[in-house]
């Protein structure tokens, strides 16, 4: 019987209580438990040297296998070519683009040792999905051991431009390794445009409008299929927590006052400085919501090895700091930063508390948190959803009050209109956005690319 083979660069924690995190784990994990198969990932840890074997945990159908890296492979691979060089420049941020040849021997080594690993575990008829950035030369490597199976590539990310790719070394290697996949999936179909307009411009080759590509003497599918939530079970779990103790506390804590939430990795794409200006630009130009609003955001640091994070949360802290000190008063905080994570359970009713979700990252593969919060909210009460033009999540959820997040004055003006917006066009917005959510949640993705994966 066929098999579905996940590979990702870490693996959900399977079988270990509690629901999933995240959308990756939770589509990963439901077609694995229909179908029965394998997950392959990095285990997490870090040690001196590479045991002889992987580590197999087997939980009913599903068989999960972890693979060690040393510190010289997470420093080369995970930090130093996907963190340091992809992430930036997949981010449209080049300026921040480190590169080096050690961090890219050793990408290449830990894509072929995950490639080796597999080798061992892949049977005829095996469908192999392949998951992000880390990875993009999996396929290479697995060809090369002459693995004919089908294999799928989904990336998390944006896929940038063709003139902000140019600008990555070893940019025309990455695109051949995408095209070795028979199924390249994307968010949003810039992305896919993104690969079209690169092939164009380097003469390598081509992707007609219905997904058709040919390049590098090879032929594949490049579509969009934007990732989702688990919709249902979200719109329960909020309803579950809105009078948990939890949220009983987090409401007597603002004793009265509406609520603006902002949920993030502590990330520079997103945009959390510009962020805590348009807040600062509310309490400015409209005074009446100050002392009758306050804004949480949850940033829990992440790449905390890597200097340009340490920035971000140091300017951070420094602007909220100095917010709170030009507008708080004895009984009123503007600004809550909380530089730790919660649960999704406790997420989900502090999205359901909160009148306004200020999405506005600067650019965004999809953003889960726009399409979580709108799912969260109260269908007779709802909050008001203000999102970036720029993440994925806004080619979908048009009832959304879009924003550019590089003019932080007028983020601060929409939130402004946001809270003061009537309850009849609330309702109507969320309606809209509930449509589309229901219609396309984690499932109908996750069916979408095994069925495309199906059809080579």
């Amino acid at each position: 019987m066929s098999r579905l083979v996940v590979v990702s660069n870490r693996i959900a924690p399977v079988g270990e209580g509690g629901p999933p995190q995240g959308g990756l784990a939770v589509g990963v994990l439901e077609a694995l438990r229909e179908q029965g198969g394998v997950w392959l990932g990095w285990s997490g840890k870090i040690v001196e040297t590479v045991p002889d074997k992987p580590r197999f945990r087997t939980f009913g159908n599903i068989t999960v296998v972890e693979l060690d890296l040393t510190q010289a492979e997470y420093d080369t691979y995970y930090l130093g070519y996907a963190n340091g060089t992809l992430w930036p420049a997949f981010h449209y941020r080049l300026d921040l683009m480190e590169f080096s040849r050690p961090n890219l021997v050793g990408y290449q080594a830990v894509n072929k040792r995950f490639a080796k690993a597999l080798e061992g575990l892949l049977r005829p008829g095996d469908r192999v999905w392949v998951h992000d950035y880390h990875l993009i030369p999996l396929a290479t490597e697995l060809r090369a051991l002459d693995i004919q199976l089908k294999l799928g590539f989904f990336l998390h990310t944006p896929f940038p431009a063709a003139q902000v790719l140019l600008g990555v070394p070893w940019h025309r290697d990455l695109v051949e390794h995408l095209a070795t996949y028979d199924v390249v999936g994307f968010q949003t179909e810039r992305d896919v445009a993104g690969l079209r307009d690169y092939l164009m411009v380097e003469n390598h080759g081509t992707i007609d409008q219905e997904g058709n590509g040919e390049a590098f003497g090879r032929k594949f599918v490049a579509k969009a299929f934007p990732i989702s939530i688990e919709t249902a079970g979200l719109v329960r779990q909020a309803a579950d927590m809105e009078n948990s103790p939890q949220v009983k506390r987090l409401r007597a804590a603002m004793r009265g006052r509406r609520l603006i939430i902002g949920v993030d990795r502590l990330d520079y794409s997103k945009g959390l400085v510009r962020r805590i200006q348009a807040v600062e630009r509310l309490f400015e130009a409209h005074p009446q919501f100050r002392s009758a609003v306050s804004f949480m955001q949850i940033a829990p640091p992440t790449r905390g090895e890597l200097h340009q994070y340490r920035n971000i949360r140091q300017e951070l802290e420094q602007h909220s700091g100095r917010i709170n000190g030009k507008y708080a008063d004895y009984d009123w905080m503007p600004i809550r930063y909380i530089s730790r994570s919660y649960s999704r359970r406790t997420l989900a009713g502090f999205y359901r508390a909160s009148a306004i979700g200020l999405v506005t990252p600067l650019i965004d593969g999809m953003n889960l948190v726009a399409k979580e919060y709108v799912a969260c909210q109260d269908p007779e009460d709802p909050g008001v959803l203000v999102l970036s033009c720029f993440a994925g999540a806004a080619r979908e959820l048009d009832g959304a009050l879009m924003v550019n997040p590089y003019d932080f004055e007028a983020v601060g003006d929409t939130v402004a209109g946001a809270l003061q917006m009537t309850l009849g066009e609330r309702r109507e917005r969320h309606k809209t956005l509930m449509d589309r959510l229901k219609r396309w949640d984690i499932t109908a993705w996750r069916k979408a690319f095994e069925a495309a994966l199906a059809a080579v």
